[in-house]
């Protein structure tokens, strides 16, 4: 008798809906996997055939074969478990209502209990643009399940619980997605001093662009670098879906933990590889650029990251995307991340401290300084000397602005940006393109006349040229000018001095 069920498979960050046939023909007993299973599903018989017995059904001895549809492209993980097991038990009449009727995904283990899977918010959109209106679901994904509520979601904990959810006889679950659980980080008014690098932070929060923060060691960089997710303003529906679909198929998420609010902060150590960042594997995953995306990525001691991982910047830097190519085939993952960099400016660190001296010989500085210039830098919004503390702010006991206090200037320049853009496929300053440069960034004779002057002085590339224009449309907004002054420009310039600092 033949055995259909619906299913899903993550492929990348997406979810393709999978057919699952079983049929039992002719032959000795046997149990065969086709259309393209991984290792994880060819060794998910011995699963299955533990589990069938240990939940009071039979798997009787006959010639099982088992095929995913379509064929042509590779199935990966555990999620087939339950809905192959299904398909059995009707094809050998332990099971009065057809499972084909249901959509189901769900790993087993071998005393039939039904375990949790990554990716199942991937699944469930999947399944609703496909038309379904119901699914089964591991017990602890309900809640990661139930983000549409036109979708019927019925939990599952052990493979017996089947026949009375087919049949009708449990409810669907009806419980909201709680509320992600509070994060607590540091804030700005720890940190002593710093009051221009704060002030970088904050415009660079405001147009999502990205910094880099460079100096002596121990003069704050990580510190406010670490808190920038503090002033960030919380994620929208639509990005806090999108970001925790990520974070699920990568199976970053407790499925507990609810939809992520907070903008995510990424922080790869400086030996990391390049699929570490982009993605990797025989069928790749995301990488920390992509569990990044609609937050930060914070490369600490970015000069000593190796040049292949700096390079795959790149892409990801202009056109908020990855593209990762294997032999299972192409493979896009979204990266529309705000990228902060720290690194010391020298193999010593005091190159521009202005009470310790430089040790390293002037080759050394030159060969550490071409690794972070060019084309990575080039991409980078703002550059930003830390000088060390003075012992005046280290010692006083006023404390800085708060968190709570910059966030509110964050958000209302964005508040602008968002009425700006309502009709555009932009969402920040730092994504304007030409033509909404063009008429966003209009200045007037006297700053037009400075702009020119600072162009041939700093030799401004092109795209270094709009990042100027950029990043002052976005300190006129913090202001809540409609038109960009000359003081915002002059402003703006300060921040893209890493050139002009090391040629002095």
């Amino acid at each position: 008798m033949l055995s259909k069920t619906i299913s899903t498979g993550i492929h990348g960050i997406d979810a393709h809906i999978i057919e699952i046939e079983v049929d039992i023909i002719k032959g000795l007993p046997n149990f065969t996997i086709v259309g393209l299973p991984d290792s994880t599903i060819r060794e998910s018989k011995d699963r299955i055939r533990s589990a069938i017995e240990n939940s009071g059904f039979i798997l009787p001895p006959k010639n099982f074969i088992i095929n995913l549809a379509p064929a042509n492209f590779k199935k990966q993980g555990s999620n087939l478990d339950l809905p192959i097991s299904a398909a059995i038990l009707f094809a050998t009449d332990q099971l009065n209502e057809n499972p084909f009727k249901m959509p189901m995904v769900g790993e087993l283990s071998l005393d039939g209990r039904v375990k949790p899977v990554r990716g199942i918010i991937s699944m469930v959109i999947s399944l609703y643009k496909n038309g379904h209106k119901q699914m089964i679901v591991p017990f602890e994904n309900r809640f990661e399940a139930n983000i549409i509520p036109d979708m019927k979601i019925y939990p599952i904990s052990s493979l017996n619980e089947i026949s009375n959810i087919l049949e009708g006889n449990l409810p669907r679950f009806d419980g909201k997605f709680p509320s992600q659980k509070e994060i607590h980080y540091s804030d700005y008014n720890e940190i002593r001093g710093q009051e221009n690098g704060k002030r970088a932070m904050e415009i660079a929060a405001a147009g999502h662009h990205n910094i880099l923060l460079y100096g002596s060691p121990g003069s704050g960089k990580t510190m406010m670098a670490k808190r920038l997710v503090t002033i960030l303003p919380e994620l929208t529906h639509e990005q806090s879906i999108e970001t925790t679909m990520i974070h699920s198929v990568s199976g970053k998420i407790n499925s507990n933990s609810g939809l992520l609010k907070t903008a995510p902060f990424r922080s790869p150590h400086h030996t990391s590889s390049d699929a570490a960042l982009v993605g990797g594997g025989t069928i790749p995953s995301v990488g920390e650029i992509s569990l990044s995306h609609n937050g930060v990525l914070f490369m600490d001691e970015f000069v000593e990251f190796r040049t292949n991982v700096i390079q795959s910047l790149r892409q990801p830097l202009e056109e908020n995307k990855i593209t990762v190519a294997r032999a299972a085939g192409s493979f896009e993952f979204p990266a529309d991340f705000m990228l902060v960099a720290a690194s010391n400016p020298c193999l010593c660190g005091h190159l521009f401290d202005k009470d310790i001296p430089c040790s390293c010989p002037a080759n050394k500085v030159k060969s550490y300084f071409q690794k972070i210039t060019g084309p990575i830098i080039d991409r980078i919004d703002m550059e930003v000397l830390i000088n060390r503390v003075p012992y005046n702010d280290l010692a006083t006991e006023v404390k800085s602005e708060s968190s709570k206090d910059i966030k509110i200037r964050v958000e209302q320049a964005r508040e602008i940006q968002n009425k700006r853009y309502k009709n555009s496929k932009t969402r920040y300053n730092s994504k304007m393109d030409t033509n909404e440069i063009e008429v966003f960034c209009k200045l007037d004779s006297s700053s037009d006349k400075i702009l020119m002057l600072a162009t041939k002085k700093m030799n401004l590339t092109a795209r270094s040229f709009y990042k100027i224009l950029k990043i002052s449309r976005t300190i006129a907004d913090l202001e809540g000018s409609e038109t960009i002054q000359k003081k915002h420009l002059l402003e703006s310039l300060t921040y893209k001095n890493l050139q002009r600092n090391y040629d002095i």
